[in-house]
């Protein structure tokens, strides 16, 4: 496996120098700005990410105001205790994606963020050596937020985090750190390894060694 400089300099001979690379990302947010978050942004961020799967993500960018309207802004009281009536009228209300698996699973999703008491505070505590664990914690105690979906909302809103993009996925098997895309929880410990290893190295978060792990593979 490469030292991180090694693997900045390849990033920024594709793209044109170091500063082309780590000038255009934003810094994940400090542990007090995450437990500031209210459980409506967590909850809209995770809307958000599984209304695009499978979808083009213009499509939910462009709905985007009238999804929040008819969520009533993704208050978690409100959602987590949504009624019949009003599940089936989201599942016919054109302003939304009509997909019923959807719908609940944002439903399900205020139920898991009530029930954590104070959501942010959780997530701001939760140790940054250990991302791979919170990705995990969201796939089991949530609702459809495997995969890049749950990790790609908490990137929203400023968690710090890497998300396994095809291009990271290449360059972790280049560093022979995983042979194919993780699946297992072997696997996602091997690549929280490395990533750790990374911010030993270099001092920097895992949101900007994950976008240059992303840029240093040819396209």
């Amino acid at each position: 496996m490469r030292h991180f400089d090694e693997i900045l300099d390849i990033a920024a001979d594709r793209k044109g120098g170091r500063g082309a690379i780590l000038d255009g990302i934003e810094l994940p947010k400090s542990r007090d700005e995450i437990a500031a978050i209210p459980g409506d942004r967590f909850l809209a961020s995770f809307a958000e990410g599984i209304f695009q799967t499978g979808l083009a993500w213009t499509v939910v960018k462009n709905k985007w105001p009238d999804i929040f309207e008819a969520f009533h802004g993704f208050d978690v009281g409100r959602v987590a205790m949504m009624s019949d009536d009003w599940f089936y009228d989201l599942v016919e209300d054109k302003r939304v994606i009509r997909s019923a698996p959807k719908i609940r699973a944002i439903q399900e999703n205020a139920v898991m963020i009530q029930e954590t008491g104070d959501f942010g505070a959780f997530i701001a505590d939760w140790p940054t050596d250990d991302f791979a664990g919170l990705a995990l914690w969201l796939k089991k105690n949530g609702s459809r937020l495997g995969g890049s979906t749950g990790a790609y909302a908490l990137r929203r809103l400023g968690v710090d985090s890497f998300l396994l993009s095809r291009d990271v996925v290449a360059r972790l098997i280049a560093e022979g750190v995983i042979d194919k895309p993780p699946t297992s929880q072997k696997a996602m410990s091997a690549v929280q390894e490395a990533f750790n290893t990374w911010v030993e190295q270099s001092g920097r978060s895992l949101t900007e060694i994950s976008r240059v792990l992303g840029q240093s593979i040819d396209a």
